[in-house]
């Protein structure tokens, strides 16, 4: 039912702000000695999609066919799970960076399936939330990434009322904990130290 490592999968709509908390994360573990590996599982379906040149960016990813996005999906888990067992020991902590739900032209798909989780066995999934507004506010200060097609501070509202149900609907397979943290703009190192929390206490 789990894995020999701890893993912590944090999920959140494109803009809430999870890159920056979990760098914050990272540190905060590091100064406690705690052995943390932190993936993004985007990266790992992007890095398999340019090797079969079927996209150049990870923006393209959600507008594949869904055949295909399950297809890198699988491999995606398969690998993180690969580099985990390779780098962490009993006890270490594998947070893995993703989303609950994509928005596709065929409508939102699960980030978390049965046969994600199948690989993943996560003993907690962290939904980051923050104030739609600022949200938007953030996808569009971001230059390097294409998110107009999420459909502003009404669409983010949407999609994070569906990540929480998608949260705890994944969290059914393998018994794990849901929590819902909030971050706030300027203080992602709060919302870090809550993530570390839940990790210890698994």
């Amino acid at each position: 039912m789990r894995n020999k490592f701890k893993v912590l999968v944090v999920t959140g709509v494109p803009g809430v702000g999870k890159t920056t908390l979990l760098q914050h994360l990272s540190k905060m573990a590091e100064e406690k000695g705690m052995r943390v590996l932190t993936v993004n599982f985007g990266d790992f379906m992007v890095e398999n999609a340019i090797k079969e040149g079927i996209v150049k960016s990870r923006d393209e990813l959600r507008k594949l066919p869904l055949r295909k996005q399950l297809e890198l999906q699988a491999l995606a888990a398969a690998k993180i799970v690969e580099r985990a067992e390779e780098s962490l020991q009993e006890g270490g902590i594998l947070v893995v960076d993703t989303h609950a739900l994509v928005k596709t032209p065929a409508g939102y798909w699960p980030g978390l399936p049965e046969h994600v989780l199948r690989r993943l066995k996560p003993d907690a999934i962290v939904v980051v939330e923050a104030e739609p507004e600022l949200v938007v506010e953030r996808q569009v200060r971001d230059k390097g990434r294409q998110r107009g097609d999420i459909g502003g501070v009404e669409g983010v509202r949407r999609m994070m009322e569906l990540a929480r149900a998608t949260a705890m609907a994944s969290a059914v397979w393998y018994a794990s904990t849901v929590a819902v943290v909030y971050n706030r703009e300027g203080e992602p190192w709060a919302a870090a130290a809550e993530i570390l929390k839940i990790a210890e206490s698994i």
